[in-house]
C-alpha cells in the first residue's frame, strides 16, 4: 500500500489497485495495514476470544427470551450471558480472553510473531498490569466448565454442567491505546489519503448511514 501523486495505490498478489482515497476498515488486520500505510498511531488491536455454550435439550425451555447482566463501566465486554436465537437455539456466553493470535480462535492457535507485537505494546502491559485479576477470572473460565457454568447459574440457577454443550466462538478486535484504555467508541485517523477506522465498538454502529457519512466527510476533506 503506497501513496501516490494522485491517490493510493494497492498492490495484492499481482494486481494493482489504484484509488483517490483509500478506508481501511480491517477489523483483525487493522495493525498490519497501519503499518503499510506509515501511520502506526497510538492504538493497537489486542484481540479477545469469546468462547460460547449452547444449551442441551429440554434446558433451552428454561431461557425464552435474552437474559443480559447490566454492562460493567469498565469494560467493552458484557460477561457471560444468554441469548435465545431465532432458530431456538440458547447461547451461553461469551468470556473474553486474551487471544494467543490475531486469529487465536482456541487456545492452539498461537502465532509468535502476532504475540510479540501484542505484549511488547506498552498499552497490553498497562491493560494487563490495570485488570490481571479479572484477567484470571476470564482464564479460568475458559479452561473450567465449572466455572463458566457458575457465571450462568447467576441468572439460570437450574443449569448443570451437563445442559451445557461446546460451541463455536469469535475474536473481537478490541482497540486498546497506549495508555492501556480499551476504546468503546468509535477511533478514525486520517493519514495522508488512507482513513483507517481502528475501532468500531458494534455491529449497530458500524452498519450506521450516519458513520457512513462521517467517513466520506473525512475523505472529502483530504482533497479539497
Amino acid at each position: 500500500l503506497r501513496e501516490t501523486a494522485g491517490g493510493v495505490e494497492v498492490i495484492a498478489g499481482r494486481r494493482r489497485l489504484a484509488f483517490d482515497r483509500l478506508v481501511v476498515c480491517a477489523g483483525l488486520g487493522t495493525d498490519t495495514v497501519a503499518r503499510m500505510a506509515k501511520a502506526a498511531g497510538n492504538v493497537r488491536i489486542v484481540p479477545f476470544r469469546g468462547e460460547y455454550y449452547a444449551l442441551a435439550g429440554t434446558s433451552k425451555d428454561l431461557v425464552r427470551g435474552l437474559i443480559y447482566p447490566v454492562p460493567d463501566p469498565r469494560y467493552p465486554f458484557l460477561g457471560v450471558h444468554l441469548t435465545r436465537r431465532i432458530d431456538g437455539e440458547v447461547l451461553v456466553g461469551p468470556n473474553a480472553v486474551m487471544a494467543l493470535a490475531l486469529e487465536g480462535y482456541s487456545w492452539r492457535d498461537v502465532d509468535l510473531t502476532d504475540l510479540r507485537r501484542i505484549l511488547t505494546w506498552k498499552g497490553t502491559r498497562r491493560l494487563a498490569a490495570r485488570h490481571w485479576r479479572t484477567g484470571v477470572r476470564e482464564v479460568a473460565g475458559s479452561v473450567l466448565k465449572g466455572s463458566f457454568l457458575a457465571a450462568a447459574r447467576r441468572y439460570v440457577p437450574e443449569l448443570t454442567g451437563a445442559d451445557l454443550v461446546r460451541t463455536t466462538g469469535g475474536v473481537r478486535a478490541q482497540a486498546v491505546a497506549g495508555d492501556g484504555s480499551m476504546l468503546d467508541d468509535f477511533a478514525i485517523d486520517v493519514h495522508g489519503r488512507v482513513v483507517l477506522v481502528r475501532n468500531a465498538p458494534s455491529p449497530a454502529a458500524t452498519s450506521s448511514l450516519a458513520i457512513a457519512r462521517h467517513i466520506v466527510g473525512l475523505t472529502s476533506v483530504l482533497t479539497n
